[in-house]
């Protein structure tokens, strides 16, 4: 499993003109499942998101994680994060699992960041979403359970 993590003053997901998924300051998480990705994978990500100290503490080193502080986390399903573009010029989206191996794996890293108190916004599975957000930094950080990168 791949996540895009960026700390964000807001967030929202939009799917038509209805607003699906909406958060202050937190993290706009955009992931995407693999073939083979099974509940480990899930939950490093989810560890990972829950606990990374990419939040400023009182003299302004990233010290502190979204749990620390508060936030809340807008999960985006995205196929895309498990693109390959090494080769040509069009992106190879073979390393992205499917639709009905991903949901549920998606499912499962929203109910495991919920397990660590984690406040959990979402998108809306295989929908066209508009997603707006406000980067603070910005810090944008790759996870992968894979450790590839």
């Amino acid at each position: 499993m791949r996540a895009v993590v960026q700390r964000v003053s807001q967030a929202r997901v939009t799917v038509d003109t209805e607003v699906v998924g909406q958060i202050a300051r937190g993290l706009l998480v955009y992931a995407a499942a693999a073939p083979d990705d099974t509940d480990a994978d899930v939950n490093y990500v989810a560890d990972k998101v829950a606990h990374l100290r990419i939040f400023p503490d009182d003299e302004g080193k990233m010290n502190r994680s979204v749990t620390d502080v508060g936030g809340a986390v807008l999960l985006v399903s995205a196929f895309t994060v498990q693109a390959d573009a090494r080769k040509g010029r069009r992106p190879s989206f073979d390393a992205s699992a499917a639709g009905e191996v991903a949901q549920p794996l998606i499912v499962r890293l929203e109910d495991a960041l919920r397990g660590y108190g984690v406040l959990v916004q979402t998108g809306r599975f295989a929908a066209y979403m508009r997603v707006e957000s406000v980067n603070d930094g910005p810090i944008c950080v790759l996870l992968d359970s894979r450790r590839l990168f």
